[in-house]
């Protein structure tokens, strides 16, 4: 008797359950994960545990996502490790942020073909904790997710799915290793996160924004469809600046390409940045301001303000020296909360000198020569996050070896939405609940910048209040 058959049930229409029954073939698609000790996996839709059954649990945790209840029950029986906790619901609610915690994480799945495409949107989408996909896709989605230009498969997905990801054919599977038999066959992808330093440096939602207007109608030329965000001769001089014709179609342009003339039509695309302005920590007021400027990469002449044991200035030395020579100098770290009391965090770019790729606060930043704290808040949020706000002064953290020999003045301000982040400083970042927060520095403090730590425990029990008091 099968399975199905001793639980009495069968497979969901609704749910768009094809259950894979090949072993070699379910085993293939784990070894393909190409998993290490210590590793998470989160498997989407795990039904009856065919993929499930062949991942290495004595070396790996898992969670198991799954929206029907019975087989969800049956997953937590069948897989009682300590190492495997069963998520009930559907996958495109789950939140991610809480994968975090987990270190390298890997997703595995054979993906319900009417959702496929958001879920690939939503697993992929940043933050993103997971480094490597392997999913089987119904295959018209496969093809258009690793189309090339020109082809009738092209289109958004592939530009907006490409630029941060490798994204490689494995294996088409007939209906016939599937039950019930789908009327068309399927796609195993694999998707495999770029390094940082191969993502071409662009804003996400500016980028996204052009890409979805040039492909809205494919077939009209890119100075027709792109003059519903920025004025046709703006989209012209950007073509011709990057060697492309007038004539030319979203189809013809490389994700490369796109990234290039996305950059070209510049702040054109800016969304609008958010003025910030709080009475105490009141409710935000938003208007649309002229792009703040941009800092440029990190100088290592740039005069920084050194001061005594006191925090009393004393003169302005370069970057660099007061690096080197570890002197007691000026910082702020802003934290900027949403209404939801969850706190926005950065992940620093590849390109910085310290803590490179670290976890670090919303903003931060060294205070120049002659500069107040104050000031250099403003400024901070300004060049970093794209807001013009002011914040509000909540902390004080005396310098030690922990912040860098840093004293640093710790800020709040607010915001619902951020959507202009440097990306030359900046390679990701998004809003966190408390709780995740905590769990995730509890288990990896690793992942952070050490002087994010000291003013996140300071400061810990105001933004618990903070977040109670909305």
């Amino acid at each position: 008797m099968s399975t199905l058959e001793k639980l009495k049930a069968s497979p969901r229409k609704s749910l768009g359950q094809n259950f894979l029954h090949d072993n070699n073939l379910a085993r293939w698609i784990v070894e393909c994960l190409e998993l290490q000790e210590g590793e998470h996996v989160l498997e989407i839709g795990p039904g009856l545990g065919a993929l499930t059954e062949w991942l290495p649990l004595d070396r790996v945790s898992a969670t198991l996502l799954e929206k029907d209840r019975l087989f969800a029950s049956f997953l937590q029986e069948r897989f009682s490790e300590p190492s495997v906790e069963v998520k009930l619901g559907d996958a495109l609610q789950y939140d991610k942020r809480a994968l975090f915690c987990k270190g390298e994480v890997k997703l595995v799945g054979n993906l319900p073909y009417y959702v496929s495409t958001a879920l690939l949107f939503h697993f992929s989408a940043e933050p993103c904790p997971i480094s490597r996909m392997v999913l089987t896709v119904q295959k018209e989605v496969g093809d258009r997710v690793t189309a090339s230009p020109r082809s009738g498969e092209y289109g958004s997905l592939s530009v907006l799915l490409q630029r941060r990801w490798h994204i490689k054919r494995l294996r088409v599977l007939p209906p016939s290793v599937f039950l019930p038999r789908p009327e068309v066959d399927s796609l195993v992808i694999e998707l495999r996160k770029k390094r940082p330093e191969d993502v071409p440096e662009i804003g996400e939602q500016r980028f996204e924004k052009v890409v979805k207007a040039g492909f809205s109608e494919r077939r009209k030329k890119l100075t027709n469809t792109l003059s519903k965000l920025v004025p046709s001769r703006a989209v012209e001089e950007a073509l011709a600046a990057g060697g492309l014709s007038g004539l030319s179609r979203a189809e013809e342009l490389s994700p490369e390409a796109w990234v290039n003339l996305a950059m070209r039509l510049g702040d054109f695309c800016s969304v609008a940045n958010r003025d910030l302005r709080p009475e105490g920590l009141g409710q935000p007021r938003a208007e649309a301001v002229v792009p703040p400027p941009r800092a440029a990469a990190v100088d290592p002449r740039e005069s920084l303000q050194v001061v005594d044991e006191q925090d009393r200035p004393i003169r302005g030395v370069d970057r660099a020296t007061v690096h080197s020579q570890k002197l007691l100098h000026r910082a702020v770290h802003i934290l900027v909360l949403n209404r939801a009391g969850e706190v926005f965090l950065q992940r620093r770019s590849y390109r910085k000198d310290t803590f490179p790729r670290k976890w670090d606060s919303s903003a931060a930043g060294h205070v120049d020569e002659g500069e107040s704290y104050d000031a250099c808040a403003g400024r901070e949020v300004r060049e970093e996050l794209g807001l013009i706000a002011e914040p509000v002064e909540i902390a004080r953290v005396t310098a030690s070896e922990k912040t860098g020999q840093e004293f640093i003045s710790v800020y709040l301000a607010q915001a619902e939405e951020i959507v202009d982040l440097n990306e030359r400083e900046i390679e990701t970042g998004g809003f966190f609940p408390l709780g995740i927060v905590d769990e995730w520095i509890e288990s990896r403090p690793g992942d952070f910048a050490s002087g994010f730590l000291e003013c996140y425990r300071k400061v810990q029990a105001r933004l618990g209040a903070a977040k109670s008091d909305r």
